[in-house]
């Protein structure tokens, strides 16, 4: 079977939409450089809190005293918290923050002192 020659009508029509598209990409109004707009702190998950144990932090697996020790913030740190729960009472406080700092840990309430509003339940 012989080869037909092949027929300019696609590519034309292909050149033409890309065209029209890039004709109404420039005359649309290009975005105004918009600064980067954050969550309200209620919105966001994250919550703050400033380290108050004079020997610092002891960072735990899970929300017991009992549980391993993964790492530990200084005294007067500040850390970031996701959310609380009940877990170990550590001097009659059984709240216990889960903390997003580098890596996902558990630290008594009793030592964070809240810095703006109090973290929400897990």
């Amino acid at each position: 079977m012989p080869l037909l020659p092949r027929s300019p009508l696609p590519r034309l029509g292909l050149y033409a939409a890309a065209g029209a598209l890039a004709a109404l990409t420039a005359a649309s109004p290009a975005p105004a450089a918009a600064e980067p707009v954050q969550p309200p702190a209620e919105t966001s998950h994250t919550y703050k809190g400033r380290v108050i144990a004079r020997s610092g932090l002891l960072l735990r697996d899970k929300p017991t005293r009992s549980s391993r020790v993964i790492g530990s913030k200084p005294y007067g740190a500040i850390v970031h918290i996701f959310c609380k729960t009940r877990g170990g009472s550590v001097h009659g406080n059984d709240r216990w923050y889960l903390l997003t700092d580098g890596t996902w840990a558990w630290g008594s309430a009793h030592y964070i002192a809240n810095i703006g509003a109090a973290p929400r339940w897990c």
